[in-house]
């Protein structure tokens, strides 16, 4: 059969997009089609514009803190409309970016919805990102699910619709005064940040003790003492069981077990789930599982010969850069030279970081999961960063490696503290690479940093625990 395309991705994210660059590199005749944006999530409702966010607040952070070191400055009120005009215009520019590289690959673009009429054939719907383009089929030879996913509703909490998610957050025209974020996750600590920092009142519900499950345990906690630095009311343990809308507009919360109060603004940033929706999977044979994931395998193929998923769509690793490495893996796997393919790495040597003010940042295992594998030793360290010494804020700074005790190999590095990501990226390499703990003894630091904490600690502070 002759197919209109070698590959075909739906989905002109960041991981759909480098698998169609790398696949047209090596020759492959490569579409894309998009229905939305291109850029997908990262670009245009998450990593990008909410870091632009969390910098805004900072700038507002370092205004008050300069008058420690004799800066006749003050803090004026923040302009949250030319933030968000500001950061759209960098967004627009990002999308021309993403539409440029591909086409100077060579691929075709196609603007729409795909839908699955077979496993080699999808129909392209117009949308709001084309919405006058006249329907047509494609085919392919092979294709790509890389849709992402889309923000998590809670349709049994009354009034659930009078909230928003993540996605409408980067929309709206002015900053509310009163805010409450429903979940502890990446995106409740991150959004949590923003506002309190632009100098709205926020208050967290979340269900666990402590916020960002599946951190380190040091971490969380030291977390939970910056939500409460940085003025946030946060309510542990919690669950939202409804929401009111007031005459005056003003939303009435109500907690399961009692309590509650007014606020102007309800986010609920309980997580993601994999975008699928309107696909038709079924026409093409595609299965899910309970949680709506698409079954691949360790190359990303589905049950289905020649129809493949990466990215979010697959909720295991969901980070950009992952996405990343699993398209340009697959492109290389179906079309380069072979034994020439990239692979991706999975698991605990995946770096992850969380933009709140201060940040985190992690790579390899926490104390917890290396204390169930075998006997291991906890080097910690906390600290006022130098900067604050005179700035005269309430911050510290908390760094962590967990250390194998039989082979002096890192099997984790954790830090909570300003730069943390930027220093833990560094720290990653290690851990990937196994670097041992005597091996990071012998790196001579750089002084005055907070970075040398991570070559200096010598002695170790505890014995792993999994509780």
């Amino acid at each position: 059969m002759a197919f209109d395309f070698d590959l075909l991705v739906i989905g002109g994210g960041s991981g759909g997009v480098r698998c169609a660059r790398i696949a047209a590199g090596h020759g492959a005749r490569v579409a894309v089609v998009e229905g939305r944006h291109w850029g997908g999530t990262c670009v245009n409702l998450g990593c990008v514009p909410k870091k632009m966010m969390v910098q805004a607040g900072e700038y507002g952070d370092w205004a008050e803190d300069a008058r420690g070191f004799g800066w006749d400055i003050h803090r004026g009120a923040h302009d949250w409309a030319a933030l968000i005009e500001a950061k759209n215009r960098e967004i627009e520019r990002l999308n021309g970016v993403y539409v440029r590289l591909l086409r100077n690959a060579g691929v075709s673009l196609f603007e729409g919805h795909a839908i699955f009429e077979d496993a080699h054939t999808v129909r392209i719907e117009p949308t709001g990102l084309a919405p006058n383009a006249p329907p047509r089929c494609l085919s392919a030879a092979r294709i790509v699910i890389a849709t992402g996913g889309t923000p998590v509703v809670q349709p049994h909490i009354e009034g659930h619709e009078l909230g928003i998610s993540s996605d409408q957050v980067f929309h709206l025209p002015q900053r509310p005064r009163r805010v409450t974020v429903v979940g502890g996750g990446y995106i409740g600590v991150e959004f949590a940040g923003i506002f309190a920092a632009l100098g709205a009142e926020v208050r967290m519900i979340y269900r666990q003790a402590l916020p960002l499950r599946g951190f380190d345990q040091d971490l969380r906690e030291g977390l939970g003492e910056a939500l409460h630095d940085r003025g946030i009311d946060i309510h542990p343990g919690r669950l939202l069981h409804s929401i009111r809308r007031h005459a005056d507009g003003a939303l009435a919360l109500e907690l399961t077990g009692g309590g509650g109060w007014t606020t102007d603004l309800v986010l609920f940033a309980v997580g993601r789930r994999p975008k699928t929706d309107g696909l038709r999977l079924d026409a093409a044979g595609v299965t899910q599982d309970e949680a709506g994931r698409i079954v691949v395998d360790e190359h990303g193929e589905t049950a289905v010969p020649g129809l493949y998923a990466i990215g979010d769509v697959c909720n295991r690793d969901n980070l950009t850069p992952v996405a990343i490495a699993e398209g340009h893996a697959l492109a290389d796997r179906l079309f380069g030279p072979k034994g020439g393919e990239r692979r991706w790495m999975l698991g605990s040597s995946i770096p992850k970081a969380v933009f709140f003010s201060p940040p985190l940042a992690s790579v390899g295992l926490t104390e917890a999961e290396a204390a169930r594998r075998g006997e291991a030793d906890v080097f910690l360290a906390r600290f006022t960063p130098m900067r604050h010494a005179l700035s005269g804020r309430t911050r510290r700074t908390i760094m962590k490696l967990v250390v194998d005790r039989r082979t002096d190999v890192v099997l984790g590095a954790h830090m909570l503290g300003e730069e943390a990501p930027e220093i833990l990226q560094g720290l990653a390499v290690a851990v990937a690479a196994g670097l041992t703990k005597a091996q990071l003894d012998r790196t001579v630091g750089i002084h005055p940093t907070s970075a040398e904490e991570f070559v200096t600690m010598r002695t170790p502070t505890r014995a792993a625990t999994a509780d």
